[in-house]
């Protein structure tokens, strides 16, 4: 009975953690549907996708939104977005649906769409960027009328079982949700105006559902040590082994080998750990009254450009950061006071797109850390992070007994030969 219980309770907890980031507790998707008016069989809705995750982006291709219908609800047109298919319309004489289809899909438009197809924040292929880097970039918005629903509060019946692709697997969304509705200001801000219905989806992300191997590993190195730790071999796993291609190879120079494929299969470049991302953290020189740390980040990845990357740190020096030289940053505070945690991100237009593998395959800065005399030590890993994610996937890091260590204090002096034959003599005389 005890080994049942506690294997419920093991799953329980299991279940609640898959979905929870340690280092962003509050963050996650949240897809808004307000009802702005009422038609003859329906209404129109402006549906609004909140990024509210702190260092987590939805990179291109972008998002893909599903649920099923409650009813028999068809949508007659859209604003800002597009319906992957538009199903079985037969029954409908004259004016045709945009989409029929119990279960839609619907995308982002691609940037450069006509005017009258564009809606307030749409129109960015679905990348939408994480909300600690750019709130304003952290939205993605479009406009659908919907018939054969009902025309009242009471009788417009909920979508169910959301689903939310950004751009693959890995996010989970809860049932809709009625909350109150959404308020507006006018553009002079002198009138306010409130949605007719608004119902909230929350989505949340789990590295477990998304991939079974990380993504990103983490290497370490240090001045006081020559040598270098690297990442764990099959870091992210070997699966890719044997479609792997060697830096030198003569297959890299052919045409359109770059160009990324619908499934998003990658082009890796051989290595031990065979991941896409690798970070290195390199402890470079020890200061009377700083120290300082080298960040570089490579991608091995032949057929992917990150655009909007980030890399949250969580280290315990980072409330002493004096200057970060080549990346942006701005501290994370997932719990209040300790101020442990940061993320880091490329300048515009100067380093925030960290190209595909090659020559111009990587980023790197440095980074100037004030030393707190009551604390600072390099024993015991001190000077090297405790959790590194790369655009919100945890990377592997190497086991903590293959860290650089302190070289061992110097080994005691041996007995010269002078000071031998004085011993010699001193023994003699005694003797």
């Amino acid at each position: 009975m005890r080994l049942v219980i506690s294997a419920f309770c093991g799953l329980v907890l299991f279940s609640c953690a898959v979905a929870y980031d340690p280092l962003d507790p509050n963050g996650n998707i949240t897809i808004k549907w307000d009802i702005m008016s009422w038609t003859p069989d329906g209404y129109v809705a402006t549906v609004t996708v909140h990024n509210f995750q702190m260092f987590r982006h939805i990179m291109n291709p972008g998002w893909t939104l599903g649920w099923t219908w409650a009813k028999r609800e068809v949508i007659w047109s859209m604003v800002g977005a597009q319906a992957t298919e538009q199903g079985d319309c037969s029954k409908f004489k004259g004016n045709i649906p945009h989409c029929c289809k119990k279960t839609p899909t619907v995308v982002d438009l691609l940037p450069g769409v006509p005017y009258n197809q564009q809606f307030s924040n749409c129109c960015k292929g679905g990348v939408v960027a994480a909300w600690g880097q750019d709130p304003s970039q952290a939205i993605s918005s479009f406009q659908v009328s919907v018939g054969q629903a009902g025309t009242t509060n009471r009788t417009v019946k909920l979508p169910k079982n959301f689903t939310l692709l950004a751009p693959g697997p890995g996010y989970s969304c809860g049932p809709a949700k009625v909350v109150p509705s959404t308020t507006f200001l006018t553009p002079d801000k002198r009138r306010k105006t409130q949605a007719l219905m608004t119902w909230n989806v929350t989505c949340t992300y789990s590295q477990f559902l998304a991939r079974k191997n990380p993504s990103c590993c983490v290497s370490l190195s240090s001045f006081y040590n020559e040598t270098i730790t690297p990442c764990p071999s099959c870091a992210c796993g070997c699966h890719n082994k044997k479609n792997c291609v060697k830096s030198d190879s003569k297959i890299l120079s052919m045409v359109g080998l770059h160009t990324p494929k619908k499934d998003n299969e990658p082009l890796l470049r051989c290595t031990h750990h065979m991941c896409p991302i690798r970070v290195h953290w390199h402890v470079k020189v020890n200061y009377k009254e700083y120290w300082r740390v080298k960040i570089a980040i490579t991608n091995f990845n032949y057929r992917m450009n990150h655009s909007l990357w980030s890399l949250a740190v969580q280290h315990p020096n980072l409330n002493n950061l004096t200057q970060v030289f080549s990346f942006n940053y701005k501290p994370l505070l997932p719990y209040g006071s300790i101020n442990d945690t940061g993320m880091f991100y490329g300048m515009k237009y100067f380093n925030d797109l960290l190209m595909e593998a090659g020559p111009t395959g990587n980023v790197q800065s440095e980074l100037l850390l004030q030393k707190d005399k009551d604390a600072f030590t390099f024993k015991q890993g001190w000077a090297f992070p405790r959790k590194i994610y790369f655009n919100g996937d945890e990377c592997m890091m190497p086991p903590p007994d293959t860290y650089p260590f302190l070289p061992n204090s110097a080994p005691p002096r041996l007995i010269t030969f002078p000071l031998s034959i004085f011993l010699l003599f001193f023994f003699l005389a005694v003797w």
